[in-house]
């Protein structure tokens, strides 16, 4: 095998390789906690402790008999969460916001499916809920402050709604009267104000806290390389995240009696959990300093997040409040830009934009607004190749030019290579003067794919993470952008009575669906611009690569599918129009028959 055939099988399974395992071998480092250079200066107030229940830090208690009872929370009164977009209820057992779900989104897309549940009290299959409160400090006892378990009453409102808040009351037998008040806006987000009375004689020592529990990982939970889902923090403009798997390593921090990382945060910040589509962050004012938490007990099986302010004190006869913020929803992008203009630090980065960030959000974006110009996203996504390959069409347009030159001067070559024989040195040497006396590079051919290899992996992270694209129709069967194609071979595409076989199975993997086909078939016409190569190994395996990127691709979402069927048919009809003007004519059809007959054909037209 001589240099150059072992240079385009090196290549070929390097391209495979950067397909099948880029983010696999090169995934972004996430960025950890410091939980002791970051600790902040000790205060007289405990920290809330993990299953959210103050109580424990404070006692040492970490164990399960810590979790509230699931019946007491079952059998307390609630008040009912309704907006045009949620639907839940708050616990007046804690307070807790611990029963919601989104209106808007279904589970499948099935018409009678259920609609997305995001929060869920404890004994549900999969307790998911947030906390708010006040820690003891300065001599109170564990008594003297609301705990997880605290029954509160409701002081005013009935129903919490855009325009009703409701006011939760407790009093303290510290001579305190303690109030919380939440409001919900239009969308996900929830405004919690909690409030201290100090109608004793002493003065008061607390330090609020907002906290987020989930009780053992999301049932749900996708496993996946390219997303992350588990811990999401922003502190003073770094972002980290850590996987549910990341959490059980922690070091175990006496202060915070559990597993845990912590980060003091100076101005601005928020912590909480994010899943695919859907996330729980606490949000405390701008300009609060506050410590961030993320936490673990390996007993329980509990993960949480907290954000914890300063220690305050409040004389006899004064009353201080604290407002936090809570967003409970779906990671939509215009919704959460919003949030982010209204002061919401860099709350966009919550979603999950990759290494790669640079190329997803402008991609996200263009698609974004294509799809509110177009009104369909599978149409929105061809728009989008049509810019993307505009854009790239001058270093294109060069790059097919200097390939039209190199097949101009393959006589020349041919004549270098009898003249240098063996001298390897005096073959490259002549043929450096030949390129730089004929103005060619012959590397700028591979331009165009090289840049086409980011932006397909951003492009997928786009439709594989962002929630525009779920459930997103295109045209017939269609009707989910961010899954696989459904149709298949196997059915013959609906023809017959029976059911595609289950996505993810060997079966679809084989049988194929229309998109992945085409896909091939755009590659293999693509292809037919020239003769098949002379060399049997070169032929061999340009014939095989179209049909085998058909089936590596065919399980992937069916909108970077149409994204690659409509990349290659801009590609062909560029190329072909280039070669036109620059003299030549592809003989396609003539190159196919070749093909068809195992016949190469040796000159072009």
């Amino acid at each position: 095998m001589d240099d150059q055939n072992k240079n385009l099988l090196i290549a070929t399974a390097l391209s495979f390789a950067v397909i099948l395992g880029w983010f696999v071998l090169f995934p972004p480092p996430d960025p950890a906690l410091d939980p002791e250079t970051s600790l902040p200066p000790a205060t007289e107030a405990t920290s809330p402790a993990i299953a959210t229940t103050p109580e424990a830090a404070a006692t040492g208690a970490t164990g399960t008999g810590a979790v509230p009872e699931a019946q007491e929370v079952a059998d307390a009164p609630r008040v009912p969460i309704q907006t045009d977009r949620l639907t839940g209820s708050i616990s007046l057992s804690g307070g807790r916001i611990d029963d919601l779900s989104l209106k808007d989104y279904r589970i499948t897309l099935d018409e009678d499916a259920d609609i997305v549940h995001l929060l869920n009290p404890v004994g549900s299959d999969n307790p998911h809920y947030a906390v708010f409160g006040w820690a003891p400090g300065g001599g109170l006892t564990l008594d003297d402050v609301p705990s997880v378990m605290t029954d509160w009453s409701l002081e005013s409102g009935d129903t919490l709604t855009p325009s009703s808040p409701i006011t939760l009351r407790w009093d303290s037998p510290a001579g305190a009267v303690f109030r919380r008040t939440i409001e919900v806006d239009e969308d996900f987000m929830f405004t919690v104000t909690q409030s201290v009375e100090n109608t004793g004689s002493n003065a008061l020592t607390v330090a609020p806290y907002g906290l987020i529990a989930r009780h053992g990982e999301p049932m749900d939970l996708k496993n996946f390389f390219i997303l992350h889902e588990g811990v999401v923090a922003m502190a003073d403009g770094t972002l980290a995240e850590i996987d549910y798997d990341e959490m059980p390593d922690f070091a175990v921090v006496p202060s915070e009696g559990a597993r845990a990382e912590v980060t003091q945060v100076a101005e601005s910040g928020w912590i909480g959990f994010t899943d695919h589509y859907w996330m729980t962050t606490v949000i405390p004012q701008n300009g609060t300093p506050f410590r961030q938490v993320a936490k673990y007990n390996e007993i329980s099986d509990i993960y949480q997040t907290e954000a914890v302010q300063p220690t305050i004190t409040i004389a006899a006869g004064q009353s201080q409040e604290v407002t936090t913020q809570l967003f409970a929803g779906a990671k939509e992008w215009e919704t959460i830009r919003d949030y982010e203009n209204d002061g919401v630090d860099r709350f966009i980065d919550s979603i999950d934009w990759g290494w790669f960030f640079f190329l997803t959000k402008p991609i996200f974006w263009l698609l974004h607004h294509l799809n509110l110009l177009i009104g369909n996203m599978g149409w929105a996504i061809i728009g989008l190749t049509l810019i993307i390959k505009a854009a790239l069409f001058p270093l294109a347009y060069k790059s097919y030019v200097s390939m039209a030159k190199m097949k101009e001067l393959q006589p020349e070559m041919e004549k270098i290579k009898e003249r240098a024989g063996d001298d390897r040195q005096k073959l490259q040497q002549e043929m450096m003067e030949m390129y730089k006396k004929e103005k060619v590079n012959p590397a700028s051919g591979c331009l165009p794919i090289l840049l086409q290899i980011p932006i397909f992996f951003s492009l997928y992270k786009v439709i594989f993470v962002t929630l525009e694209l779920r459930h997103a129709p295109w045209l017939g069967p269609f009707q989910d952008l961010s899954a696989p194609d459904p149709t298949s071979i196997f059915n013959l595409f609906g023809a017959f009575p029976w059911d595609a076989p289950t996505p993810g199975s060997l079966l679809a993997l084989i049988f194929i669906g229309i998109l992945p086909l085409l896909l091939g078939i755009s590659m293999w016409v693509q292809q037919k611009l020239n003769p098949a190569p002379t060399d049997p190994t070169q032929a061999m395996i340009f014939a095989w690569l179209p049909w085998v990127f058909m089936f590596m691709l065919g399980g992937f979402a069916s909108g970077l599918v149409v994204y690659w069927i409509a990349n290659n048919t801009i590609t062909f009809t560029q190329q072909y129009l280039i070669m036109r003007s620059q003299g030549y004519k592809p003989d396609v059809f003539g190159n196919i028959k070749s093909s068809i007959k195992r016949g190469p054909k040796s000159d072009q037209k």
